[in-house]
């Protein structure tokens, strides 16, 4: 479960909800695009692990995706299945779903979960557990905030000297280097992919979101893939 968050902080003052919302939405679609363009199946199982209110339905639609939300808060894949946005869900944390049997999914989902697991334990057994989870040919799917971003790196450093709370509401924002994610899932024994999801800080102004979203679309060159704000991790269980 993730810190409580402290809505009083200086970047959420200085922030426009609906300047927000609007980075949210382009990458909520460049991450489906991101999707269809490099899983390699358009349907199966799914498992959303830290799926908090929003279990990634915009990523894996109904009817060819059964979306199954798991969260250390009942009451969130409870609320996520009312909505119609997971087909069932149930409570459990991270590297310590257990009970799942193995190679139970074609898709595990960690999406902008892995920075909060991070702040807690290590990445290892998260990485572990999913290579189990997956069937062969399935894939770890993950959107994480980049430590090598000018933004990430700053945040890090507030979280260094203990301002994490004071600058953005949360002290476990850790955002993930490239690195890093790329060698947990390989330690794993998957295949893994990086791709720049956006190179758009959320709270730029809206000019400025369309100017520097123009160079999304160069998200999955090599030179360019591992550069951007937020980046999506695709790591294939090998068939």
């Amino acid at each position: 479960m993730s810190e409580t968050y402290t809505p009083d902080n200086l970047l959420d003052r200085l922030s426009d909800p609906a300047t927000l919302e609007a980075q949210y939405e382009r990458g909520k679609r460049r991450e489906r695009l991101l999707l269809d363009r490099h899983l390699g199946r358009a349907g199966g199982d799914a498992l959303a692990v830290g799926c908090g209110w929003h279990p990634g339905r915009h990523l894996l639609p109904a009817p060819a995706w059964r979306l199954v939300a798991v969260d250390a808060d009942p009451a969130r894949p409870a609320a996520c299945v009312e909505r119609g946005e997971a087909d069932a869900g149930f409570a459990g944390f991270a590297g310590a779903l257990h009970e799942v049997p193995d190679a139970s999914y074609d898709v595990v989902l960690y999406r902008l979960v892995l920075h909060h697991v991070a702040y807690a334990a290590p990445l290892a057994p998260v990485f572990t557990e999913a290579a189990r989870l997956l069937r062969p040919g399935g894939a770890l799917v993950a959107v994480e905030p980049n430590l090598w971003y000018p933004v990430g790196a700053a945040l890090a450093a507030a979280n260094r000297f203990g301002l994490g709370v004071r600058v953005h509401g949360t002290p476990d924002d850790i955002p993930l280097s490239p690195r890093r994610l790329v060698r947990g899932a390989r330690a794993a024994g998957l295949a893994p992919q990086l791709h720049t999801v956006s190179y758009v800080w959320r709270r730029l102004p809206p000019v400025a979101q369309r100017a520097v979203g123009a160079l999304d679309r160069l998200g999955s060159l090599p030179a360019a893939r591992a550069l951007g704000h937020s980046l999506l991790l695709l790591a294939h269980r090998p068939a």
